[in-house]
Parts: C-alpha cells; structure tokens; sequence
C-alpha cells in the first residue's frame, strides 16, 4: 500500500488514492506515533460522481469523521501535483456535502489552498457542569460538530484535560471537538484544539472556522473581514460572510511517501 504523509500546519495524515478494505483498523495500526508511521489519521481519495473527488477520514482511533479543513487542502495538493487534475478549482465530495476548492500554486505545486466551508450554524452559548467547575461553551456545526470556549490566556486553558472532558460530555450525543480561544485583537484569535478522535492536534481547519464564527457571533471579530486564527502549527486566515459561509486559507505540505506491507 503507497501512502503519501501530508500535513496542514502540522495537522498530519497519511493520504491514499483509492478504497481501502479495513480503513479503520489500518488507521489506528498506521497512525500510532511509536509502532506505526505516526499521524492524526488516514485519508482516502477516490473518483467521485458527485464532485471530482470525494475524500473520506480516519482519526487516528479508527473513528470515522465527517469533515476536515486541513485535510481537505492537502487532498487538493495531492490531486493536482500528482497529476490527477490539471484546473485550479475543483470540488471535493466529503460526508458533509461538497466542498469548493480554489488551489494557489508556485511552480507546478499548489503551496496555499482556499475552501468554501459553507454555512457555519453558530448557536447560543450553553453552561455545562464538569468536573472542572461550570464551563461556558458555543456549540458551532462546521458540517461537524465543536464546542467554543472563550479564555483569557490560552497558555492556561486545560485543553488536554477539559478538551477530553468535552468531547464525551453528555449534552454532545456523537462526541465534539473542543476549541478553546483567546481574543488577541479585534480580527486575530489564538485558538488550541482536542479534537474529537483524535487528542490535541497541531490545527484544525474546521475548529478555525467554528472559533471565527463563535467570535463574530459574540462580536469580538468583523464578519467579511480576514480574522487570522493561530494555532499550535501556524495561521489560518478566516473570512465569515455575511451569509454565514465561512471561507478559509492556508498552506497544505508534502512530508515524505510511504510503502506499506499489507496485512
């Protein structure tokens, strides 16, 4: 089996063209950091009828996941510098409906990837009780599902502790990935992610978006207006439109190609 690590600052999968027999299990055989090749999860891509590709991901438990925006700009770095699409737009199939993608490129390789996340449905803030005392959360639907809590210091956020809390907190029946934000200026955000599935991870696109939208909700970020998210890997540029349609930029890297034994 050929695979091809990719990550989206720093946000890693191993990438796959074609259906694989037991993605579940390869995915948590694969990803383990010591005994496998080490990643969040795999990505698979294959031909589409619905779109010019359709993507399906793998965290790293072997869960199947919806969405990812990160993962989702290195499928189209992967299609295009492979050869499998010669146009700089395209459209990818994904669980939560079809995604747009407009590729930036240097050369012959696509270096920055913008996609249309679609409508972001931002809902009232909720207080859930956990074992770390009351917690203030904006439940956001990215095509999957987050929970946004606003911080003062982002160094001090329990993410590794409360962000696992949240994921399995009872009010999120199919389990959340949680975001928690700090405000640095009225259009940038540091933002620290447990993502559902997965742990930390170094970004998520998706948990970029949601944050963004949660912030303009509450009126701490402009809408139609660029709001840079920083994360652990880097920066992601987010633009929330009038309409609720999110749009989001970022790079999208080659690390290295990989043969596997099938087992």
């Amino acid at each position: 089996m050929h695979f091809t690590k990719m990550h989206g600052l720093g946000n890693d999968y191993l990438y796959y063209y074609g259906e694989l027999k037991n993605p579940s299990s390869i995915s948590k055989r694969l990803s383990d950091r010591h005994f496998g090749i080490g990643s969040d999860g795999i990505i698979t891509i294959s031909p589409s009828t619905a779109a010019d590709f359709k993507m399906r991901i793998f965290n790293a438990d072997g869960s199947e996941a919806m969405m990812c925006g990160n993962g989702i700009r290195c499928v189209g770095k992967y299609v295009f510098d492979k050869g499998y699409i010669d146009q700089k737009k395209l459209t990818i199939e994904t669980l939560s409906g079809n995604r747009e993608l407009t590729l930036g490129t240097i050369g012959n390789r696509v270096n920055e990837v913008t996609v249309n996340m679609g409508k972001c449905i931002v809902n009232k803030p909720v207080l859930l009780d956990t074992s770390y005392g009351k917690v203030m959360v904006t439940p956001v639907s990215v095509g999957n599902p987050h929970a946004v809590a606003f911080v003062e210091s982002i160094t001090d956020a329990p993410v590794d502790t409360m962000g696992k809390e949240l994921e399995h907190h009872p009010y999120f029946k199919d389990g959340v990935n949680a975001e928690f934000v700090q405000v640095i200026d009225r259009n940038t955000i540091k933002m620290r992610v447990w993502e559902r599935g997965s742990g930390i991870t170094m970004a998520c696109g998706t948990g970029a978006c949601a944050s963004a939208a949660a912030a303009v909700r509450a009126d701490l970020c402009d809408k139609e207006e660029e709001i840079a998210v920083c994360l652990d890997g880097g920066q992601l540029k987010i633009k929330v439109l009038s309409d609720g349609t999110v749009m989001m930029t970022g790079p999208a890297e080659t690390i290295c190609e990989c043969e596997v034994e099938e087992q």
